[in-house]
């Protein structure tokens, strides 16, 4: 019997099934990542005008000595009247105002882009 096998003969079965857990979770966590992305790249770049409707952040994260983290999302509504929630960056968030028109391009649930036209011209 070499080290390896004594030590995991030896060690509880409570800490076999958490750390099955959380590989688990990693491997479920990097597979959905990767679906998420291959769907985006699968998807059409839309190029479509719309109204930016409403913003929002979400902040996450920040207990004891660690920083919080902030999120911005903004909703578009297309010429269609469908809807659309995608995540920006901060910088962008900040430049984007509720009511304004623009041209949007998103591909899948990436963000590609918003840039605003003036009114007359929409």
């Amino acid at each position: 019997m070499n080290g390896s096998d004594s030590f995991m003969s030896s060690t509880p079965l409570f800490f076999k099934l958490f750390f099955l857990i959380i590989v688990g979770f990693f491997i479920f966590i990097i597979v959905r990542m990767v679906n998420l992305w291959m769907s985006n790249n699968a998807s059409p770049l839309v190029i479509a005008r719309c109204t930016a409707v409403t913003k929002r952040t979400e902040v996450w994260g920040g207990s004891g000595d660690t920083g919080a983290s902030t999120s911005y999302y903004v909703t578009f509504e297309l010429e269609n009247g469908s809807r659309v929630e995608l995540q920006v960056q901060s910088r962008v968030f900040g430049l984007i105002v509720e009511g304004d028109l623009g041209e949007l391009s998103y591909q899948g649930s990436r963000f590609k882009g918003f840039r605003r036209v003036e009114e007359t011209a929409y």
